[in-house]
């Protein structure tokens, strides 16, 4: 999948650029390189929810649904921003990336008052 995503306001800690590429990993389902548009230097690796966290249901705020004008929860691709590093990859389930996959209008979210961690600890997936 290769696809153009605009933010509505710039991811968190990205800010001015909200134009992205959401490029595959090659031999990776579910796996991306969300690169700013912009800025060839600036890149994410995100996961899509569905693949590796079947069981993550965040709860999306209607403002958050209404700016991406997602009505339907099959409207929306959950991505997770991946963090490589020296002992292992984490997850940031606390803040998804929703998408409107017809459109490609994207929003990082905050779940406030949910609990779900900044850093989860990726596990290996059930074949």
């Amino acid at each position: 999948m290769s696809a153009t995503l605009t933010f509505v306001t710039p991811p968190h800690g990205l800010a001015p650029h909200t134009a992205f590429e959401l490029r595959d990993i090659e031999g990776a389902d579910g796996l991306y390189a969300l690169e700013s548009a912009d800025d060839a230097g600036i890149r994410l690796f995100v996961l899509d929810a569905a693949v590796y966290l079947p069981d993550y249901s965040p709860i999306i705020s209607d403002e958050d649904c209404q700016s991406l004008d997602v009505h339907e929860a099959e409207q929306a691709l959950v991505l997770v921003v991946a963090n490589p590093g020296a002992g292992g990859t984490t997850m940031n389930l606390l803040a998804p990336i929703v998408v409107n996959a017809a459109t490609g209008a994207s929003a990082q979210v905050i779940l406030d008052g949910q609990d779900f961690p900044l850093r989860a600890q990726l596990t290996a997936r059930a074949a």
